[in-house]
């Protein structure tokens, strides 16, 4: 068996293309929908997103706003930025890059941003709403996997759907919105018994662990759908030939940068098993955007609608 690589950059254009109109809309009737990015400090792999996420931004038509304090920033004088974009009536949206340097305290961070701005969907009062099932922006990677299996018509409901991973970013929020879809889901963590026994029991499985290669054979299950949300970077010529001797291209590559990126999940056993499944990189990535991209002008409806009486 071979499996069906998903493409991510592909539903990543078709969300965008969908959002156009949108856009189009939002500013005919007012202006258009505005992004506050905020970057502290100087993380390679933070400056990488944030400027895929401005492109993304400038390719749409949404006005990027973007703040990058230096790394020395205060907690307190981090939380005036964030409150200034909360009283910013043509700030429809804030993304505060994690990570944050550690003398920051992310927690208050993440409470001092306005629910009705949360452009991540990570405030405990927007949690509350996917609890519930209530409309409130999503944490954006896992609500772009639910579109991606729905575009691929990848059915959910009743499917024994294993997250690995509890993070607040991706794990528990994959988790509640695969239980919205009616799938039977269990979740796995560090402190699991058996793993792979509990991992072969899913028809659909998520790894969102954040540790290379940790899924391997004995995890799957024939004609699993695997959804693969790992980024890791590998650099060790030996554990890049025994991932990826199948695959000469990645190793040419390999020998060029001297560096390669994986996912959680071994990619041979991955794509040898699974009836579906997404690569790294170029699955789940793309995804984090294009819903970031979608809160972003689902706020600014919103917020014109309540400006203009509507709701």
């Amino acid at each position: 068996m071979s499996g069906l690589a998903l493409d991510g950059k592909k539903i990543n254009q078709d969300i965008l293309n969908e959002l156009r109109p949108r856009v189009e809309a939002l500013q005919a009737k007012a202006r258009p929908p505005a992004l506050a990015v905020v970057l502290v400090g100087d993380d390679p792999a933070s400056h990488i997103y944030v400027r895929n996420k401005i492109k993304a931004c400038q390719d749409l038509g949404i006005r990027s706003i973007d703040a990058a304090p230096a790394a020395g920033i205060s907690t307190d004088e981090l939380l005036r930025l964030i409150r200034d974009f909360n009283r910013d009536r043509q700030v429809d949206a804030i993304l505060v890059q994690s990570p944050l340097p550690k003398h920051i305290d992310e927690k208050q961070i993440l409470l001092a941003i306005d629910p009705a701005k949360d452009a991540d969907g990570f405030h405990p009062f927007n949690v509350g709403n996917l609890v519930a099932n209530r409309p409130a922006p999503r944490a954006c990677t896992p609500a772009g996997i639910v579109e991606m299996l729905k575009r691929y018509r990848i059915p959910l409901a009743g499917k024994r759907a294993v997250v690995v991973g509890r993070s607040d970013i991706v794990g528990k929020p994959m988790a509640l919105m695969l239980l919205h879809e009616n799938s039977t889901v269990a979740i796995c963590h560090s402190k699991t018994h058996d793993l792979p026994a509990e991992c072969r029991r899913a028809e659909i499985l998520v790894a969102a662990i954040g540790k290379p290669a940790l899924i391997t054979r004995e995890h799957l299950s024939p004609g699993v759908v695997v959804i693969d949300v790992g980024m890791n970077r590998l650099n060790d010529p030996a554990v890049v030939l025994r991932l990826f001797g199948h695959d000469p291209r990645r190793l040419a590559a390999f020998e060029k940068n001297g560096t390669t990126l994986i996912g959680d999940v071994d990619p041979l056993a991955m794509q040898e098993i699974s009836s579906a499944y997404t690569p790294v990189p170029g699955g789940v990535g793309p995804l984090t955007i294009a819903m970031l991209m979608a809160n972003t002008v689902q706020l600014a409806e919103s917020h014109l609608a309540s400006v203009s009486g509507e709701c």
